[in-house]
């Protein structure tokens, strides 16, 4: 393996490969969802590193699946993410930002994020991970968005440990948090030269009904709650500290919290134009999520409000729109125009990842075809909202369920096996990235 390069100061263009990995079937006759496998990844990774390199980006989020690598406790197998890394740091050529948790855990860790050896379970893992790829490994990503691990794990039960309500999200949303925290301090004791890249869903709100304005701001404090748990922003004066305690949250947790904050040196936010947008309204006397394109307009506001809170420096760590190559080009100009503007005004965006490289398959899958989205979309000929519909068939194949926002798409051949074929979004990427990397060579010169 290489040395790690921690960068130049130049804009990052990178890539992510999606890999959401639950171990264990999901509940009510669900399956295993593992992103890797699903797609082919596993038997293909170093052909798919290869194509994360000519997509021309210098950089790659990418995950090694915890119940890989740590199979039972205080038990770690190497062999697949010592060949992964390797080709990462050397023929791939590409800084890792490395994805600890991505919404699973070990099934040996019987209670999920509910357990109570759960942090001290990732924090060993983390400091394992960390002594192993010290100076090879440029940056971490303890758990990959919190918010959404609360809302699929503790508000739906949608994934283990299958909590529900609020007091279900509280818990969740908490033990994340004291998860980071503690794998924060594991990452920077085994190797202190790595970069905390801590990486939060953006959720924007608004509505056109005065009535719930005060919703609007609910969700928009819970948006942003296990990020500030992480830092140690909610103390005993905080409206949310209350909040929390009246949803079973001990004051000895939430003290604790508090006094032991992670400071991470980049905040990553995942942001998906068609999706990461709400409009709360009515709808059949509930108050209901309607997904709308917010563009990169919700994009700079989010930016900016982060930014003036919290005050570290920012990357766009997930970003997509699903459909043609010429949508797919649309949406990464406008990005790139409008993080240049951005940063001109002095928010210190660093760079931005296409997520997926690949096409993925859509997690309802996992759950028997039934739709585990939260959210509704409006209905093109009425105007109304109206439910997501499910992919496909229960029990199907996953060519259905592909999601095709991928740098790289995926299809079927004869044998059922899943090749890559690269979109026309591929030579506009390239395009963009290695202009960057030229502009940042002109100016060192």
């Amino acid at each position: 393996m290489s040395a790690r390069s921690d960068g130049d100061g130049a804009f990052i263009f990178a890539v992510g490969i999606e890999d959401t990995a639950i171990e264990v079937p999901l509940r009510h006759g669900g399956r295993r969802l593992d992103e890797y496998e699903l797609t082919g990844h596993l038997a293909q990774w170093r052909e798919d590193l290869a194509r994360a390199g000519h997509t021309g980006a210098t950089a790659i989020r990418y995950g090694l699946p915890w119940h890989r690598v740590n199979p039972a406790p205080g038990v770690f197998d190497w062999a697949w993410a010592d060949e992964v890394i390797g080709c990462l740091a050397g023929e791939a050529g590409l800084r890792v930002i490395l994805d600890l948790v991505h919404y699973g855990t070990p099934a040996w860790l019987a209670g999920s994020f509910a357990d109570p050896g759960y942090a001290d379970a990732a924090a060993d893992y983390a400091a394992a991970v960390a002594s192993r790829y010290r100076g090879v490994v440029g940056a971490y990503t303890p758990l990959n968005e919190p918010l959404v691990t609360a809302s699929f794990c503790g508000l739906r039960g949608v994934w283990p440990p299958y909590l529900s309500g609020d007091r279900g999200w509280a818990h969740v949303a908490v033990a994340v948090a004291a998860g980071v925290q503690a794998s924060v301090r594991a990452i920077r004791d085994a190797d202190p030269g790595a970069q905390i890249v801590h990486v939060e869903a953006i959720q924007a709100y608004h509505t056109a009904d005065p009535a719930l304005a005060d919703e609007v701001r609910v969700q928009e404090q819970r948006s942003e709650l296990p990020t500030r748990l992480i830092l140690g922003q909610v103390g005993a004066d905080d409206p949310m500290w209350a909040w929390l305690a009246g949803h079973g949250i001990g004051e000895a947790v939430l003290r604790r919290l508090a006094s032991e904050p992670a400071r991470p040196d980049v905040i990553g936010l995942n942001y998906y134009p068609e999706l990461s947008c709400r409009e709360l309204v009515r709808l059949d006397g509930r108050v209901v999520h309607v997904a709308y394109d917010g563009g990169v307009e919700r994009l700079e506001q989010a930016l900016r409000h982060w930014h003036a809170r919290y005050g570290s420096p920012l990357m766009i760590t997930e970003t997509a729109v699903e459909g043609s190559p010429e949508k797919k080009r649309a949406w990464l100009d406008a990005l790139v125009a409008s993080l240049r503007r951005i940063r001109v005004d002095g928010v210190p965006v660093q760079g931005l990842t296409w997520w997926p490289l690949l096409d993925f398959v859509d997690w309802s899958w996992a759950s028997g075809g039934s739709v585990v989205e939260e959210f509704y979309l409006r209905d093109a000929a009425s105007g109304q909202p109206r439910p997501v519909q499910p992919a496909g068939e229960p029990g199907g194949n996953v060519t259905p369920f592909l999601r095709r926002m991928g740098i790289f798409s995926l299809r079927a051949d004869s044998d059922g096996r899943l090749v890559r074929e690269p979109t026309g979004l591929l030579p506009r990427f390239r395009a963009h990235a290695l202009g960057e990397a030229a502009r940042a060579g002109e100016e060192a010169r």
